[in-house]
């Protein structure tokens, strides 16, 4: 297993957490220098907040642990392609770099539907890595709303 798998392995744990909790299973983890500096889940249900999205979350956590906003060389890795705000925040927040795994053909932000980490005309552009684990995660994330489509 190379580094981009296993943090993405433990990005995957993250989103059984959210599945666990019935959350929508999304995780993420953000890596400096190698050690996970901030990690989160899907928590828009049980938060009552729109923006608690996995990457919003692990986005937070390592802005703490660094003291700064600024997240230069940091890695984010996570379950699912970004959507549009947590991709402005990435940008925001100088990541270095994204990793996802399965892709998002409707609010895809890394360029499936959109490609904001790398908009052109953004002061900050990240390197992506598409499909690592990816039909662990895309797996994971279908039969969930299978289940929820089933149970409603």
């Amino acid at each position: 297993m190379n580094e981009d798998e296993a943090f993405m392995s433990r990005a995957l744990e993250l989103a059984r957490a959210a599945e666990r909790a019935g959350e929508v299973p999304v995780g993420a983890v953000i890596v400096k220098d190698g050690v996970i500096v901030g990690e989160g889940w899907n928590r828009p249900i049980s938060t009552r907040d729109p923006t608690a999205h996995a990457e919003i979350i692990a986005l937070r956590a390592a802005a703490d642990a660094l003291g700064t906003y600024r997240l230069l060389d940091t890695t984010l890795y996570v379950t699912l392609e970004p959507c549009p705000m947590c991709a402005g925040a990435m940008v925001h927040a100088r990541v270095k770099r994204l990793v996802y795994a399965a892709t998002d053909p409707r609010a895809g932000a890394a360029g499936t539907v959109f490609n904001i980490v790398q908009h052109p005309s953004l002061n900050h552009r990240l390197e992506i890595e598409a499909g690592v684990m990816g039909r662990e995660c895309g797996a994971m994330l279908r039969e969930f709303f299978v289940a929820r489509r089933q149970s409603a």
